[in-house]
């Protein structure tokens, strides 16, 4: 699939099937999450595989994040931002590196015959504390989001998203 094909193709799924995604294929799609652009080459993204169900079921169980769906996933994987990578700097930087990560593991996940969904965790401080707590992560670690990933267990159609009205040229109102 060459890459104009992975960009129309590229969809959310929400379920999956219980068969387990081999070490190999979690290990090459975070490899390829890892080649996103970092700001200052920081490299402050972390990535934490979960994939033990209760844990991934206490995360779908969070209050106000209307996320059961993940709870059918034999994994997921919390995009997180290591604020010590970049001592000095605003944490937003770590925040928009590990957004350019999760964008190329969907992408990656997506290429292998995997589905997968983005379900935000930053900046709601509730869903921030929950997963701190559930996985016990240090405060200077930020869970952006997580994605649960798995084989498909349904074929959504990719959605038509491109809207020339959202393309502003040289100023916002020219």
């Amino acid at each position: 699939m060459d890459f104009k094909e992975l960009m129309a193709a590229r969809r959310s799924v929400r379920r999956f099937s219980d068969r387990a995604v081999p070490r190999e294929v979690v290990d090459r799609i975070l490899a390829e999450a890892l080649t996103a652009p970092s700001s200052r080459n920081s490299r402050s993204t972390r990535f934490l595989v979960v994939d033990r169900h209760d844990l991934i079921a206490r995360m779908a169980g969070m209050r106000d994040y209307g996320s059961a769906f993940m709870e059918g996933a034999p994994l997921a994987v919390v995009v997180c931002a290591d604020l010590t990578r970049n001592p000095g700097a605003s944490g937003d930087w770590g925040v928009m590196d590990s957004s350019a990560a999760s964008e190329n593991l969907l992408l990656a996940a997506h290429a292998v015959g995997l589905g997968a969904v983005w379900t935000g965790v930053y900046p709601r401080s509730e869903r921030v504390k929950a997963v701190r707590t559930i996985l016990g992560l240090p405060e200077s670690v930020v869970p952006l989001n997580v994605i649960p990933i798995g084989y498909p267990a349904e074929t959504p159609e990719p959605k038509q998203k491109w809207n020339p009205g959202n393309i502003r040229r040289n100023g916002w109102t020219r």
